[in-house]
């Protein structure tokens, strides 16, 4: 990610014991006192949230946490996994479409899914587990059918899924999730289901099998791990996700799946997932379509032996952050994987009357097909960039609106400046444009992702299933 150079220059400033009024009388273009505190605000946020990097390009994430080496669903303690191909995809070099999650131990689990009014009996299922609140060991995810739209059949399929997992991993059958993905309108086949299920092995080190189970569009497997301490105990976040198409999420983006060895509270677990998805996966967009399988889910087994969690201390906030980095860190990859993408796109918005209208405005950016088009084309037309945050309807001012691409200055008070036309259409070009929207009217922060819009994503979607 690129450095966001006026928070750190806020930051570095307030380090040297400057007060608001001479931090804003420093920056260039200096600014009242009143706007520089609300930059200091947005300047710890954005440092709270890791989204400074540091000079090898890592995310500046507190002291005490730290990325894992090929870290995944597999590097929190007491979790293994395995895939195997089985055929519900068409063949292909190191493919996997079935895959196992395993703990050692009983989990708490929290999850959000799809609100789509059609929905995949494989969410029906899981969701019936989550929500009822007992303990999980396992998950079986499959890739290539999404087991939607079959009728009674899929519920019948899906819990035969389970049971079969169940039966693999030695757990009750009410012990395993089952998440599905892939083509709408197909039935889960079976007959595959039951000689392959049986025959995965599962290792702690086939993170990377299982992130590739998931996949259906996806051009590369997306996996972290983090780790963080947590009062004396060192605590591991580990998570994958799959999705590079039908994304516009609403609670869940297709589907992801996270682990930690954190002893966790389920009721804060959940408050930690559902607000980590608020603020990553629910500010992505690739084409504006919602998945009939949305399904996030966090498994804590609590093999780091830390004592619980359950929000209101530093230890709770630490792993908050960790589960945020993971989110984060999947949902700029699905944003950058988009069908046909060449670019990824990050919007930030910032000074908005609260955090809540700064994500609004800036997904509502990340979602133009009008800005993502131009992003392609490299074409500096920054009254889309205006219009996407106008039809958000947020309060603004638009008499104090900033635009900014990838911190070159092309906005001031709602109208163009003097900027160099080449200078942004090289920016445009880069692998990765920031758009950055400073409203000035409140401290509120958000931002959000997504994709150019290429010819090839209509040319591969209008063949799909053919």
């Amino acid at each position: 990610m690129q450095a966001l150079p006026r928070y750190r220059e806020v930051l570095r400033l307030l380090d040297e014991g400057m007060n608001p009024r001479e931090i804003g009388q420093v920056l260039d273009p200096p600014v009242t006192r009143q706007r520089a505190s609300a930059l200091i605000q947005q300047a710890k946020r954005a440092q709270m949230l890791g989204l400074f990097e540091d000079e090898i390009g890592d995310y500046n994430m507190s002291s005490d946490m730290t990325t894992v080496d090929s870290g995944g669903v597999t590097s929190a303690e007491g979790f293994s996994a395995g895939a195997t191909f089985a055929g519900i995809k068409t063949a292909g070099v190191d493919k996997r479409d079935i895959g196992l999650l395993l703990s050692d131990r009983p989990c708490t689990v929290a999850g959000t899914f799809s609100q789509n009014s059609v929905l995949s009996p494989s969410v029906t299922l899981s969701k019936a587990v989550v929500d009822g609140g007992g303990d999980v060991r396992g998950i079986v995810a499959n890739s290539g059918v999404a087991n939607c739209a079959v009728g009674e059949q899929g519920l019948i399929d899906a819990r035969e899924t389970s049971a079969l997992a169940a039966g693999k991993l030695g757990v009750a059958a009410n012990e395993v999730l089952i998440a599905s993905t892939g083509v709408i309108g197909v039935e889960l086949p079976m007959a595959l289901m039951r000689e392959h299920i049986p025959g995965i092995e599962l290792t702690d080190n086939d993170g990377a099998e299982f992130a590739a189970a998931i996949m259906t569009t996806d051009t590369h497997r997306k996996e972290i791990a983090v780790r963080v301490d947590v009062g004396g105990s060192t605590v591991t976040v580990g998570g994958c996700a799959k999705g590079s198409g039908m994304i516009h999420p609403n609670m869940a983006t297709m589907l992801s799946f996270l682990t930690t060895d954190a002893a966790v509270d389920k009721e804060f677990l959940q408050e930690t997932l559902s607000h980590a998805v608020t603020l990553s996966y629910n500010q992505i967009d690739i084409d504006g379509d919602q998945s009939t399988n949305d399904t996030v889910l966090l498994l804590a087994n609590g093999a780091a032996g830390n004592t619980p969690l359950t929000g209101n201390s530093d230890d709770s906030e630490a792993f908050s952050a960790a589960v945020h980095q993971v989110t984060r860190w999947l949902a700029r990859e699905m944003a950058r994987d988009g069908e046909g993408a060449q670019t990824l796109i990050e919007v930030i918005v910032e000074g908005a009357h609260s955090d809540e209208d700064a994500r609004k405005a800036a997904r509502s950016v990340a979602a133009s097909l009008l800005v993502r088009t131009a992003v392609y084309g490299k074409d500096p037309n920054w009254g889309r960039i205006l219009m996407a945050v106008g039809k958000s309807q947020i309060p603004l001012d638009e008499s104090k609106i900033e635009v900014f691409v990838n911190d070159i200055q092309i906005v001031f008070e709602g109208k163009a400046i003097s900027y160099s036309i080449t200078s942004v259409v090289a920016a445009l070009a880069e692998d990765e444009v920031r758009l950055r929207v400073g409203l000035h009217v409140g401290d509120g922060f958000g931002e959000a992702w997504g994709c150019d819009l290429t010819e090839e994503y209509v040319v591969f979607n209008s063949a799909y299933t053919t």
